[in-house]
């Protein structure tokens, strides 16, 4: 039976066919999920892609917390359903208490757009079963409100129950605290990161290192371990060199 994942689409997302495409080359059936409907269609996860939802009016990720198809996603991701929010799609994780913290404006102020090295802290998430625990990948960053912030005891928290998923390497763009770029729910089922993991699947169409037969792809290891959980494939409990940089 084939795994499906469902793309939601607020007005002003950009990112939904990338992330569609992102789950078709990786054996997954991509489901286009309105913003106005309740239904999920079935869907195995769910993904909330990159954009600016609603124009980032009120807030950046605010009024789309409150669409209808939200509501279905915050219930059925209470009950175990793999979701993942990729920049925009964080935001609206935060905003919807699915994921603590809060994003506000890079600490410089500016908008950047650029290749971003990432460590993998945890591969303990439905998201991240297929990575090695210090790995470092390399995948595209595009953000103006990128900065991930929370108070001290929400942070240590993070930090001692081990979701951090993933920390910024090399340069922290943005400003978030402690260089994290992504987290995870208790649970594990919910991930948010502000770097594009869909940008990252094609070789020629993404980030050049590192070298070999899967360069550009790191971004794949995203979709590969959610349908590899779903298949209940247990995460790897291997540990790399913190310096290693091959893809997964």
């Amino acid at each position: 039976m084939t795994t499906r994942i469902g793309v939601v689409v607020f007005p002003g997302t950009l990112d939904d066919r990338d992330a569609l495409r992102a789950a078709r080359l990786a054996g997954a059936e991509g489901v286009a999920l309105w913003h106005a409907e309740k239904s999920l269609r079935q869907v195995d996860a769910v993904l909330l892609p990159g954009g600016f939802s609603y124009g980032d009016y009120l807030r950046a990720g605010a009024i789309a917390r409150f669409a209808p198809v939200m509501e279905s996603i915050i219930e059925a991701a209470r009950g175990g359903l793999p979701v993942l929010g990729i920049c925009n799609g964080f935001q609206v994780l935060t905003e919807s208490h699915l994921l603590p913290g809060s994003m506000i404006k890079n600490n410089h102020l500016t908008f950047v757009c650029r290749e971003q090295r990432l460590r993998v802290e945890s591969n303990r998430t439905a998201w991240t079963g297929q990575f090695e625990v210090g790995q470092e990948i390399t995948i595209p960053l595009k953000n103006q409100d990128g900065q991930f912030v929370a108070d001290e005891p929400t942070l240590d928290q993070l930090e001692a129950e081990g979701r951090v998923v993933f920390r910024y390497q090399g340069w922290n763009p943005n400003g978030s605290r402690r260089d994290i770029a992504g987290i995870t729910n208790a649970a594990g089922n919910v991930v948010g990161l502000m770097p594009h993991p869909e940008h990252a699947v094609e070789p020629g169409f993404g980030p050049d290192s590192p070298a070999g037969p899967r360069a550009g792809q790191d971004g794949l290891g995203f979709f590969a371990s959610v349908m590899a959980h779903l298949a209940g494939a247990p995460p790897s409990s291997r540990v790399s060199n913190h310096a290693r940089t091959a893809s997964p």
